[in-house]
């Protein structure tokens, strides 16, 4: 019978990776940036519209202000955290639906465990 199972995929951390991973961070910083930019010119000129439905775009406007001022701070401090981890730790990256043969005789325990894939600078090491 065949059933499926949860997969969790790590990451270990080496330079390269490491370095990919602050990139990342970065890229999406300078895009929240841009964001909270566009977000408040277009503040400014609701605001100069004067209309009756401006001050619930002012009030959505600035709903989505908070929301991507407080992704900004997730991601500095997942870049105060990149910055402490050791070379060699690992990250779980994501987790997968894999299909998995179960045949009469075969240790329930065994099977109920997660399975782990460990993957080091895109490529498979270790399966758990």
């Amino acid at each position: 019978m065949k059933v499926v199972q949860k997969v969790i995929v790590k990451q270990v951390l080496t330079e390269q990776s490491k370095e990919k991973l602050r990139n990342k961070f970065i890229l999406e910083q300078k895009g929240l940036q841009n964001e909270i930019e566009q977000l408040r010119f277009q503040l400014k000129k609701i605001e100069n519209m004067k209309k009756p439905s401006a001050a619930s775009l002012e009030k959505q406007f600035e709903k989505e202000q908070k929301t991507r001022l407080e992704k900004l701070r997730i991601i500095d401090f997942q870049l105060e955290q990149l910055n402490l981890l050791p070379i060699g730790s690992e990250l779980e990256e994501t987790k997968l639906d894999a299909i998995v043969e179960v045949k009469e005789g075969d240790s329930w325990e065994e099977f109920k465990s997660l399975q782990t894939i460990l993957v080091k600078d895109g490529i498979v090491i270790k399966i758990r």
